[in-house]
This record gives C-alpha cells, sequence and structure tokens, in this order.
C-alpha cells in the first residue's frame, strides 16, 4: 500500500494514481449502480489522497449540481451552472485545477479551511451527469498529475456504472 506519511512527490503521484485506478477497478468490478460507485471512489480518494479535506460528487440535476455521495464536512447542497469552481467546470466541460481558491472569482466557500480545488466533470457520450470534487487545505495541492489522474479515475468510473 501507498504509504501516506511520506511526502507526495511529483514523480510518485503517477505510481498512486495507477495504484487507485487498480483498486477502483475493483471495487466496480461486477456493479452498476452510480450511487454505490460514487459513495467507494469518494471514500478511496478521501482516504488514499494525502492533504484532502473533502473528497465526492455533485450530480447534474436540470441547471444545478447536486450535493452526492462525499466524504468530509458537511457541503453545499446546490451550486447552479456556472458558479463555482464545481459549476464553471461543467460550463466549461473541463477539468479546473484551482491552486488558490481565495485567487478564484466567484468560489464557493462551503468549507472555509479549503484552500486549493481540483474538479473534474463526469462525460459519457458527450453529456455531463456531474463532477468530482476534491478540497485542500493546502495551497498548491492539486497539479496536472492529479488531473490526469482523477479524470482517469473518473473514466473508470464513467465506463462501470449505469447512466445518471
Amino acid at each position: 500500500m501507498f504509504d501516506l506519511a511520506r511526502t507526495l512527490t511529483t514523480d510518485s503521484k503517477p505510481e498512486l494514481y495507477s495504484e487507485l485506478a487498480s483498486e477502483l477497478t475493483a471495487l466496480v468490478d461486477g456493479e452498476r449502480d452510480s450511487i454505490a460507485h460514487m459513495a467507494n471512489a469518494a471514500a478511496l480518494l478521501f482516504h488514499r489522497l494525502p492533504r484532502l479535506n473533502w473528497a465526492g460528487f455533485y450530480r447534474l440535476v436540470g441547471e444545478e449540481l447536486v450535493l452526492g455521495p462525499f466524504q468530509g464536512k458537511p457541503a453545499c447542497i446546490r451550486i447552479p451552472v456556472g458558479q463555482g469552481v464545481c459549476g464553471t467546470a461543467v460550463a466549461r466541460r473541463a477539468s479546473i485545477v484551482v491552486p488558490d481558491v481565495d485567487a478564484f472569482p466567484g468560489h464557493i466557500a462551503c468549507d472555509s479551511a479549503s484552500r486549493s480545488e481540483l474538479v473534474v466533470p463526469l462525460i459519457r457520450d458527450g453529456r455531463i451527469s456531474g463532477v468530482l470534487d476534491l478540497d485542500s487545505p493546502e495551497r498548491g495541492r492539486f497539479d496536472e498529475h492529479d488531473q490526469r489522474g482523477c479524470e482517469q479515475l473518473v473514466a473508470i468510473l464513467m465506463r462501470a456504472c449505469d447512466p445518471f
């Protein structure tokens, strides 16, 4: 298992995300339920990625993102598309890495301890069904390695579950 006590370096991130991809693949095997998969994925990420204070999902319902399975403190329940980091990721149809949430125009602070954020849209057949949202109490916690790794994990998740 990956030692979370050691410092996570750029060189070790590909190894970590490879391990997470194998673990998530095993977790989703033989099951199609999206809520169950999001719950397990949120727990996996929260407990395996160092220096997170929130890991979870928002589901796209109409023109709003609605809180889904997560790990961490209670969170905002609804986020309009185009607002905050999550809503902006949906509007742009692209992942967003925010090194300093205080510098992101319109950031929605569900947890005042969060300092950086990574959001990855859940896309299948060109349709967005939600986002994966990771928060950290450390500025600059996320980089392009985290983005690519989480995009790979989202792809595994989207292939494994029924559309939602």
